[in-house]
Parts: C-alpha cells; sequence; structure tokens
C-alpha cells in the first residue's frame, strides 16, 4: 500500500536462495576473486604452519638449547609472516574495488529495471520506500560481498584444516578440545531464526522512516503553513522509535552468537587440559604439543567467532538482497509484445472502442466507452472530479492497459505496437509541471535532447516562454533547482509547455496544463499553439470552461462514460450537462 505507515509485506524466501543469486554477480571478476583466493590460501598456510613453528622450536631448540637451529626458524617464520601480511593487504585492496564494481552494477540494474516498471507499481508505494532499496539495501550489501571472499571462504578452510591436523597429531586431544562443537551449532540455529526474523523488520521500519522522510520534504510547505511541524515531528519520533526497537532487538540475539562461542570455546579449552593431564597423563605427550594445541584450539574457535560476526552481517544483507530482488523480478504489467512493431508517424485518428477499465478489479472508472477523433481534432474532457477525464488520456498513452476492448490510432491497436515508438509521438503536459534541476535551456531541451539553440528559442517563443526568460539574469542559463523553485507557478508551467512543444508530438495531451497561467498570458499561449499544433489531434483537460471554447468538440465526462459531446455552441443550445457545468461555474 502507498503509505509510510503500512510495513512492506515481506519477502519470504531463504536466504540460501537469495544470496547466491547476489554471489553470482561476482563471477564476472574470476580474475580478480582467483588472485584473491591465491592470496589468502597463502595466508591462511602461514597461519597454520606457526604453531607447527612454535612446536619445533619448543621441543628441537628451546629444549636443547640449540641457539642457532631458534635463530634460524624465527627467521623462517618472520619471513613467512611478513609476507602474508603484504599478501592481506593486497587482497584487501583487490576485493574492496571488486565489490564496489558489483555494487555499483547490481545498483544500475535495479535502477534500469525500475524505470521500465510501468505507473501502476509506483502508484502502489511511496517513493522514498523505493529509494530506499536503490541507496540503503544495495549499499548494505557492499560488506558482505566482500567478506564472502575475504571471511567466509579463509575462516570455513582454517577451521576444516585446523580439525585435520588436531585429529592427525593426537585424537583424543582434538576430541575433547571440540566437545562443545555440538552445542554451539544447536545454539547458532535457534539465534539465527531470531535474528533473520528482526532485520527484516528492521528493513520495513527503516523503509517507512525514509519514506515518510521524502513525503514530510516534499510536502515541508504544507506542513509549515499549517503549522503542523509538531504533528510531523511525533510521527517522526514514533517512525524512529520503530526502527530503533527493531535494531535493537536484532542487534540483541546477534550478541548472543559472541556469548555463546565464549562459552563453548572456554568449555573445549578446559576439557582439552583436563583430558591431557587426567586421561592421557601429562608424561604421554610434549610441552611443545600442549602448546601448538593450544593454539590449534585458538585458531579454531577465533574463525567460529569470524563465521558468526560473518552470518550476523550474512542474514542482514540478505534481507536487504531480497528486497532488491523482490523488485527486480517485478514484471511490468504494460510492455510491448516481444516481436512489436514500431508505430510508424501517425496522422492522429484516435478510436476508442468499447474501452472498460478500472484501477482496481472491483471498481471500474470507464465502462464501455466509444468515441472517434478525427486527426488535427482538439477534444476538450470536462467534468467532475474522478470522473474518468484523466483515465482517458493515461490510456491512450498506455500508461496503463485497458481491462476490455482496444485503443486504435490511425486503426492500429496500441498494444500491437512499440510503447516507446507510441509515446515518442505524443507530447504529454500535466498541472504539476516538473521541472528538473539544471538549467531553463536543460528542461526545455528534455522535450528533444538533440535540439539546437534555434529550435529551443522557438520553442519558447511559441508558447510565450521567451520574454520572461530573457529578463533573467543568466538568460536560458538560469540554474533552477529541483522543481523550479525559483520560477512561479506560471513560468514553470511555461517552460513545461515549451518542453513539450520542442517534442513536437503527433497527438497532444494537455491535462489541466494552462491552470497556473493568468488569463492574458493563456490567451498568449492558446494563440501561439493553435498555429503550432495546425493539423496535430489534441486532447485538452480543463476545469476552466473559458480555456475550451475553441474546442472542436466537448464530452462531457460522468458515470464511466461520456453522457454528451458535441461542440461548444451545440452543448450550450442543447441546455444539458454541459449548460449545467457553464451555468454553475459563471455564477
Amino acid at each position: 500500500m502507498n503509505s509510510y505507515k503500512i510495513d512492506e509485506q515481506q519477502v519470504q524466501k531463504s536466504n540460501f536462495e537469495t544470496m547466491p543469486r547476489l554471489f553470482k554477480y561476482l563471477l564476472k571478476y574470476k580474475g580478480r576473486i582467483g588472485f584473491v583466493l591465491l592470496m589468502m590460501a597463502f595466508g591462511t598456510v602461514v597461519d597454520l604452519i606457526n604453531p607447527l613453528l612454535n612446536e619445533r622450536a619448543v621441543d628441537a631448540y628451546i629444549l636443547p638449547g640449540d641457539v642457532k637451529g631458534l635463530i634460524r626458524i624465527v627467521i623462517i617464520g618472520a619471513v613467512l609472516n611478513t609476507l602474508a601480511v603484504l599478501a592481506i593487504k593486497m587482497r584487501m585492496l583487490v576485493m574492496a574495488k571488486t565489490s564496489n564494481k558489483v555494487i555499483q552494477e547490481l545498483r544500475q540494474q535495479l535502477y534500469d529495471h525500475i524505470q521500465k516498471l510501468d505507473l501502476a507499481f509506483f502508484d502502489s508505494r511511496p517513493s522514498g520506500k523505493i529509494l530506499a532499496r536503490i541507496i540503503g539495501d544495495t549499499n548494505s550489501l557492499k560488506d558482505i560481498i566482500e567478506n564472502a571472499v575475504t571471511t567466509f571462504i579463509p575462516n570455513i578452510i582454517t577451521v576444516i584444516a585446523v580439525m585435520v591436523i588436531m585429529f592427525v597429531k593426537n585424537w583424543q586431544l582434538a576430541l575433547a578440545a571440540l566437545c562443545s562443537l555440538p552445542f554451539l551449532i544447536g545454539g547458532i540455529f535457534l539465534i539465527s531464526i531470531m535474528a533473520e526474523k528482526h532485520w527484516k523488520a528492521k528493513r520495513q521500519k527503516s523503509s517507512n522512516l525514509n519514506a515518510f522522510i521524502n513525503e514530510d520534504l516534499s510536502g515541508i510547505k504544507i506542513i509549515q503553513s499549517f503549522q503542523a511541524e509538531n504533528e510531523t515531528d511525533k510521527t517522526f519520533q514514533e517512525l524512529v522509535r520503530d526502527d530503533r526497537r527493531e535494531f535493537l532487538r536484532a542487534v540483541r540475539w546477534c550478541d548472543g552468537f559472541g556469548s555463546w562461542i565464549d562459552l563453548c570455546w572456554s568449555v573445549g579449552t578446559m576439557c582439552l587440559y583436563l583430558v591431557g593431564v587426567t586421561v592421557l597423563g601429562i608424561g604421554n605427550v610434549s610441552i611443545g604439543t600442549y602448546i601448538a594445541f593450544g593454539s590449534y584450539v585458538g585458531m579454531f574457535w577465533q574463525p567460529i567467532m569470524n563465521l558468526s560476526n560473518f552470518y550476523n552481517q550474512f542474514i542482514n544483507a540478505a534481507s536487504g538482497a531480497e528486497r532488491i530482488f523482490e523488485i527486480m523480478d517485478t514484471e511490468p504489467v504494460v510492455v510491448s509484445a516481444a516481436d512489436a512493431p514500431q508505430l510508424a508517424p501517425v496522422k492522429g485518428n484516435v478510436e476508442f472502442k468499447n474501452v472498460t477499465f478500472g484501477y482496481t478489479a472491483d471498481t471500474p472508472v470507464l465502462n464501455d466507452v466509444s468515441f472517434n477523433v478525427t486527426a488535427g481534432e482538439t477534444i476538450a474532457l470536462v467534468g467532475a472530479t474522478g470522473a474518468g477525464k484523466s483515465t482517458i488520456v493515461n490510456l491512450l498513452s498506455r500508461f496503463y492497459d485497458i481491462n476490455g476492448g482496444s485503443i486504435l490510432i490511425d486503426g492500429v491497436d496500441i498494444r500491437s505496437v512499440n510503447i516507446e515508438s507510441l509515446r515518442r509521438q505524443m507530447g504529454i503536459m500535466t498541472q504539476d509541471s516538473y521541472i528538473f534541476s539544471g538549467t531553463i535551456r536543460d528542461n526545455i531541451a528534455y522535450g528533444k535532447l538533440d535540439a539546437t539553440e534555434e529550435e529551443i528559442v522557438a520553442a519558447a517563443k511559441a508558447v510565450h516562454a521567451h520574454d520572461f526568460i530573457s529578463r533573467l539574469k543568466d538568460g536560458y542559463d538560469t540554474k533552477l533547482t529541483a522543481r523550479g523553485g525559483e520560477l512561479s507557478n506560471g513560468q514553470r508551467q511555461l517552460v513545461a509547455f515549451a518542453r513539450t512543444m520542442l517534442s513536437n508530438p503527433h497527438i497532444l495531451v494537455l491535462d489541466e496544463a494552462t491552470s497556473s497561467i493568468d488569463t492574458k498570458t493563456e490567451l498568449l499561449v492558446q494563440a501561439g499553439i493553435r498555429d503550432l499544433l495546425k493539423g496535430r489531434t489534441s486532447f485538452v483537460i480543463a476545469h476552466r470552461l473559458s480555456t475550451i471554447q475553441n474546442a472542436d468538440r466537448i464530452f462531457v465526462i460522468d458515470d464511466g462514460g461520456i453522457v454528451e459531446s458535441g461542440s461548444p455552441a451545440d452543448l450550450m443550445a442543447k441546455k444539458g450537462a454541459y449548460y449545467k457545468l457553464r451555468q454553475a461555474q459563471f455564477a
């Protein structure tokens, strides 16, 4: 549901289904990963050799008093460990670069996919929750991708290798040292279930918070106008508390990993020396072997501790990965057929045949709507708010797919052609004239990215935007922030109108597009576009009925259909629905 108050539905997928999909992105960097694994293998071998070197130093050189042998083995150990440190530094550098590349690629794929989704997807989610997935959830994956190679693999290898060495050297001491391992596995299983549950909840609460902040900042003018800062502050505090509460719950369970491992580690160490002294006897095992086993016990449990920290990251990142792949697995409803041809340049004949549509299955907006529009006609759509005026033009642009019937342009069903080729031939301007950050020139050129300076100025002149732009200090190079706060409502709409005109559409849609322009300017704009759009089909939605007197026909929309149609003069003469609307407005 499109609200920060509603938790998103949790994705019910196994971590072991989600994470391998994430790690597949590493396959593109096999060379780098191979180098990292080689460096890790060298470092792991050195770590495993160190206790054996200590055992050799004690039993063969220190106890007999062989100083030269001791110096020799110390030099060997120093050289090996220096090389191991260099190998660690190199693997960290290479892996950091690789993980950043993977995150960049994943974020780009997610963004590209989101741009392909239809409006129904965005209607059902606050933009802040979508932003949380592109930024926050994606960022949370960086460490897990990097540590999957630099932490998980070497620690797993170390644990296995240490176990093998311990059992080869003395299986009784090995069993004693590892006696607490079954208890460790059972505890971790329980803790992981609860930690995963709360990390998923934490992601939901963070998403809600992000959605609220985005909504709050977008409506800051309204909030300040109605002095609602205290109310929004209370809501913000509640969302922060919810986010913090789930975070603390998740962290408490995750902290249980370390405590449980410490307990098992201590029990294993005590059992090692207890069995060594009481069962095997102190004289049956050399001092060097005891020292080596003590080192190996540490080398066994420390990787376990590292793996527990990795698992904390793993379940946190898995929650983010699930949310990312949930969007990437969302297929757009409105898509072009695989073999859909390009729509040829159109004349502008539009036909609706028995069109039925509803944004939800149980609430129809249009019922069996049919009409024909001849190329070059200007059609005005009027009616009460929510009657379906904007729905008609949204369906014509194929922002949504109809539930029944067909929509034809020049006799071609719009569902049978490539969507991009359809929208390229349409110019759409709404009441909410969005201005992007950049210069005025950039915003106008958005309608045609390769437009020349002459084309940009001509489009501005056609809608009478050139005069006010020229009076600005930097003219067309005037820098604007997002939403164009430096301009008045009317100026923003003129810039947006010039952008639409520059696209040179065959079919034009004006959805309350002149609502913020003063009457004098509106008359100038309409005079300017009449010549520019001569021979082009246009649909004009207007609540100000004075602005549509030059329309060829007017469609009065009500109760899911067209209740009246005709020229302005004919409809006034009928004294029907349009007459009543006009009389009510001018009264």
